[in-house]
């Protein structure tokens, strides 16, 4: 199909290096400055001409706005200055916070804290992060002398320095020392089958060793992360982060900030500390500090008595299947809300029943999602599990978390393999130092105190999440090669809606509930077969 729009030869050619076609109506732009992209989008959306146009008119044939092709990275300097600026006034004269999602950047953070990532990945809405795994990679590597944990400045400052040192590198040093011992363990009471290819068996043994050890990284792991993200996402991260207290965070924000500058300036300054948008966003952020620490009671600095994991369904939504079947018939007909609503209720149960199954059945593997009915189900779950799945949980975006502060009081987890193998005293007297670590620190450094926890130690949050989003995380988490402490949450959270709506459940229904002993071995033998016919 043409375009409507017709260009000269010689705008052909002015466009040619910055768009991938000029006579077909679909097109990408290249080569652009993101803030150049971010004002082509925003005029476009108030403009009756086409966006190569925009782009001839506003832009490469634009004095003002300084983009004619520079040759020399002075001149693009120049160029991208007049550029920002001239996007600069549209923003201001728009007003609207949505030409912040029309720029993006990817950004890499490395050496970061593993606390620190949490907070990197609370935006659920503009950007998606990536993050070293703890399952493929070692973690016992040393640097300079010493294992790679985020140093805090406030407590090296403090007559707690040598504590917060050493209990670190004692977790580091017990995650290296038991690398081997668990994977001859391992081996031993796992062999390989006779026709599975040795390498895809060494990598699950490797997986499923680094599974059962990552319980003792502290949170102070650095680790390294990569996001995507458009400028409306990064605006709220540099904020986010400028609110924490935390000396890292705060170094973060700069950081990041100093980078972004080069690529969406215009996106992210209503970020900077000195703007009247973040100074009102902290005053909110204290008042609203106060006003609940006068209703609620501080933590008790003594250990409370330890929790096993659990999944408690708190609330839920009793009309839901009637709602769910209602958004299945109003999508798929010319009723109104109400009367698709009516019509259920008029079904009898075995008919709601069947309903549901056959239209479960017409799913053939678990990336067929049902459509958006399933969001007129929701599910509310307190949930108390240990830091690392946690961590695995919190990365799915459709769904509202609240975690409460990382301690030891809850308790730890040590994976049975550990104890079988003859592990778990070395496993169990670093996980109660870390322990008594953290109750000392926390007198003094309540925040920082963090750092020291290990990932064993468990951690309690709220999930507000629906069925349609809660469908993709079971049915995802519960796969063979799921870390086996939260495939054991993911499978409760699907066995608490099963007791209380076993109709809607059954939509679930590539939920696996086995347990597998070398999970990730199927996955690996069909990578090396696949690698062995090529």
């Amino acid at each position: 199909m043409e375009s409507h729009e017709s260009f000269s030869p010689a705008e052909q050619l002015q466009l040619a290096q910055y768009v991938t076609n000029t006579k077909r109506p679909v097109f990408v732009l290249t080569n652009l400055p993101e803030v150049i992209k971010g004002a082509l989008f925003s005029r476009y959306s108030r403009s009756t001409l086409g966006l190569r146009t925009l782009l001839l008119r506003e832009f490469l044939q634009n004095d003002e706005a300084g983009f004619q092709a520079p040759t020399t990275s002075q001149d693009s300097r120049l160029a991208l200055t007049k550029a920002q600026s001239f996007y600069d006034r549209i923003l201001d004269g728009y007003g609207d916070d949505s030409i912040g999602e029309l720029g993006g950047a990817h950004l890499a953070l490395e050496q970061v804290s593993i606390l620190a990532t949490k907070v990197l990945e609370d935006a659920r809405i503009g950007g998606s992060p990536l993050e070293k795994s703890t399952r493929y990679v070692s973690f016992a590597q040393q640097i300079n002398g010493d294992f790679q944990f985020y140093k805090d400045p406030r407590v090296l400052a403090s007559a707690h320095a040598e504590l917060y040192l050493e209990t670190n590198r004692e977790l580091f040093r017990t995650y290296a020392e038991l690398i081997e011992p668990v994977r001859d363990y391992l081996r031993k009471v796992l062999p390989p089958e006779p026709a599975q290819p040795q390498a895809a068996y060494e990598r699950s043994i490797r997986a499923r060793g680094f599974d059962l050890l990552r319980g003792l990284l502290p949170a102070s792991t650095l680790t390294n992360m990569g996001v995507f993200g458009n400028g409306r996402f990064f605006e709220g991260l540099l904020i986010r982060l400028r609110l924490q207290t935390l000396q890292e965070f705060q170094n973060l924000a700069s950081a990041a900030e100093q980078e972004l500058q080069q690529v969406i300036p215009s996106f992210i300054r209503r970020a900077d500390p000195t703007h009247r948008h973040f100074y009102s966003q902290l005053k909110f952020q204290q008042q609203s500090q106060d006003f609940f620490n006068r209703w609620v009671q501080p933590p008790t600095l003594k250990s409370s008595t330890p929790q096993s994991a659990s999944v408690e369904l708190l609330s839920y939504d009793p009309e839901a299947e009637i709602e769910v079947l209602a958004a299945l018939f109003y999508e798929n007909s010319e009723l109104p809300f109400a009367q698709a609503r009516e019509n259920v209720r008029g079904l009898s149960d075995q008919e709601r029943e069947s309903l549901l199954r056959q239209w479960a059945e017409l799913r053939e593997h678990r990336r067929h999602k049902p459509g958006r009915a399933l969001e007129h189900a929701s599910y509310t779950f307190d949930i108390v599990g240990d830091y690392g799945s946690y961590r695995d949980l919190h990365r799915h975006r459709i769904l509202t978390q609240e975690r409460q502060r990382l301690t030891t009081r809850l308790g730890y987890t040590i994976p049975g393999s550990l104890v079988d193998a003859g592990l778990e005293n070395p496993v169990r007297n670093v996980l109660e130092k870390a322990a008594s670590a953290f109750e000392v620190l926390e007198e003094r450094f309540p925040q920082e105190a963090q750092y020291v926890v290990p990932m064993a130690y468990q951690l309690r949050w709220s999930l507000k999440i629906n069925l349609r989003s809660l469908m993709w995380l079971v049915e995802l988490r519960t796969t063979p090669q799921g870390h086996e402490n939260y495939r054991w949450l993911a499978q409760q959270m699907f066995q608490r809606v099963q007791e209380v709506q076993p109709r809607l459940a059954q939509l679930m229904c590539f939920v696996n509930l086995e347990d597998y002993p070398l999970g990730r071995l199927a996955a690996e033998v069909k990578q090396e077969l696949r690698k062995q016919s090529s």
